[in-house]
């Protein structure tokens, strides 16, 4: 079978993570299905150009380099999904490190799943190269990050993510790309997510499609992202993607008394839990609702606080 494969990695100053994602790429299994992979270089000033050059040299596919001024990862996306030989599309991350069988999991689901409107999601672990702490652990499977474990293999995804995601590119030229309104970190994919599922888009988890995030995250960092998350949220609020997620949310909140005594409690006790945050840092294992209440009402608030004062404008979310 002809390759039909293209993945797409954005990537703005994170040159030598971006190197060993490359070679791990050309070390798949089925890297006789892959057309090429297109680096999109958001404004890079740490020699990605001259280094993607030189990783093509000994690669068993294209890799070619694309450059744009630095507006953004919906918008280098999108460049890269114009610029794609392929008719299967793979988002990749320039930290997400591919396993060696991650695109031919990929690329078997597709044939599976022929139709245009059905996409495959992977999975995404820490890499244990950066000792992942219990609280990143926590950041990754309950929803902060990625929430995988609140998902089954093979289940349907309710709101679309594009990291470690592939999809058919006819159904994105034909149904919408990535609104280039957001610049900043977060949220876009979930936006174009909502106006796809409109057109019938459909996305299957597939557990054993897996990249490695390398990155360790510290409280500080997470403290960092939430604020950046903030800002993009206050964008998606004008979208009508935005506009549904909070009135399903109002519908919820006023049918669970529980989860309104719940959150209650939790913002009641959160205060008390601040001297903990150091713990966070360590291999010291708590339990998931002190994480879950830090972060919702410690983190989130304070980001937020930030946010409303400042009013910073949406830009790259240079380093996450």
């Amino acid at each position: 079978m002809a390759p039909q494969l293209s993945v797409i990695v954005p990537t703005y100053n994170r040159r030598e993570i971006l190197l060993k994602t490359l070679e791990a790429y050309k070390r798949q299994t089925a890297a006789d299905e892959m057309l090429e992979v297109i680096v999109v270089d958001d404004g890079s000033t740490d020699g990605t150009g001259e280094a993607v050059a030189q990783a093509a040299l000994s690669s068993p596919f294209p890799i070619r380099l694309l450059r744009q001024d630095n507006r953004g990862l919906a918008t280098a996306r999108n460049l890269g999904i114009r610029s794609a030989k392929g008719e299967l599309i793979l988002f990749g991350d320039d930290d997400i490190i591919p396993t060696p069988t991650f695109v031919a999991e990929h690329a078997a689901w597709h044939r599976k799943y022929p139709a245009p409107s059905v996409a495959i999601l992977g999975h995404v672990a820490w890499s244990p190269d950066v000792n992942p702490t219990p609280f990143m652990e926590w950041l990754g499977r309950d929803g902060v990050l990625f929430g995988f474990g609140h998902l089954s293999p093979g289940s349907e995804v309710e709101f679309a993510v594009f990291c470690n995601t592939s999809v058919k590119k006819s159904f994105l030229l034909e149904h919408g790309m990535f609104d280039e309104d957001f610049r900043g970190y977060g949220w876009e994919d979930v936006e174009l997510g909502y106006r796809l599922m409109k057109k019938g888009f459909r996305l299957l988890y597939n557990s054993d499609a897996i990249g490695h995030h390398y990155k360790h995250m510290s409280f500080a960092d997470v403290c960092r992202r939430a604020e950046l998350v903030c800002a993009a949220s206050a964008l998606l609020e004008t979208k009508e993607a935005g506009r549904h997620m909070k009135e399903r949310e109002s519908r919820g909140e006023a049918l669970s008394w529980k989860r309104k005594l719940k959150r209650a409690v939790a913002k009641l006790v959160a205060p008390f839990l601040v001297p903990l945050t150091p713990l966070l840092d360590t291999q010291i294992r708590l339990p998931r609702e002190v994480y879950q209440t830090l972060y919702m009402y410690h983190v989130l608030p304070k980001a937020q606080a930030r946010f409303n004062s400042s009013k910073p404008q949406h830009e790259h979310a240079k380093g996450i």
